[in-house]
């Protein structure tokens, strides 16, 4: 984490953000020398950020090992904040950002117990006969459908792909790669898609958001700059609820 000094900061807090940061990217506990090796605070400085982390118990250091953890403090802050998130409310604004910018109608969709249903419209053409409305499920073979097809819980998703899987392994590994799918005319003659995936912080997906339009104005590869554009949405829209690209 970068220190910014400013009279308009905390360094202190920063600081001791920093800490915390460095704890929640690593999968294992850390003793007090790895930290101060990747933090490079001074001993007796990190001893005092430590020992006031884990009073507050936002971290946790283990009696025997010595070793440090995130603390039971940080996961009460969390299941609140997910408790709070209305991930359909949030991603709404760019549902409308998108739709000005690609000129299509677009949607947000999520996974229900039989399949992926659209959760929200944002219509940019009213003659557009997209095929899809507010609950309609969506088949394997939409660009919304490979999606989740893609980066569901594959254990959820098995019974549902076997009624219409059109996902090659060489389109899998390219939605998986470069995190969007294409469907031609998937529901509609003349009318085809494009969606971008929505994870969490934990690399877990939220939704899909889809552009429809004229089967003329979607491209079909990730090279195009619409597509490019919608790629960049993906990460700014994930980046809202706690997702990093590594």
């Amino acid at each position: 984490m970068e220190i910014v000094k400013s009279g308009s900061t905390i360094q202190s807090l920063q600081i001791g953000m920093s800490i915390i940061d460095l704890l929640a990217s690593q999968r294992n506990p850390l003793r007090f020398s790895d930290i101060q090796e990747s933090t490079e605070i001074t001993k007796s400085n990190l001893y005092k950020y430590l020992n006031t982390l884990t009073q507050l118990e936002l971290l946790y250091r283990d009696k025997t090992t010595g070793m440090y953890s995130l603390g039971s403090k940080l996961i009460q802050y969390g299941m609140a904040a997910i408790g709070n998130e209305d991930v359909t409310s949030r991603v709404t604004p760019y549902l409308q950002e998108i739709s000005h910018h690609t000129s299509c109608t677009v949607l947000f969709s999520v996974w229900t117990y039989d399949g992926p249903i659209t959760a929200k419209i944002w219509n940019s053409n009213q003659n557009l006969n997209i095929g899809a409305q507010l609950g309609t499920r969506l088949p394997p073979s939409s660009s919304s459908g490979k999606v989740f097809t893609v980066f569901q819980d594959s254990s959820i998703t098995a019974d549902w792909i076997e009624k219409d899987n059109n996902v090659g392994t060489k389109e899998y590994q390219a939605i998986q790669k470069y995190k969007i799918a294409f469907a031609k005319e998937p529901l509609v003659p003349s009318v085809s898609s494009m969606s971008i995936p929505i994870f969490n912080y934990n690399a877990e997906l939220l939704g899909a958001i889809t552009a429809v339009g004229f089967t003329e104005s979607i491209p079909n590869h990730y090279e195009d700059p619409l597509s490019q554009y919608l790629r960049k949405s993906f990460l700014e829209i994930s980046n809202i609820f706690g997702y990093s690209e590594e």
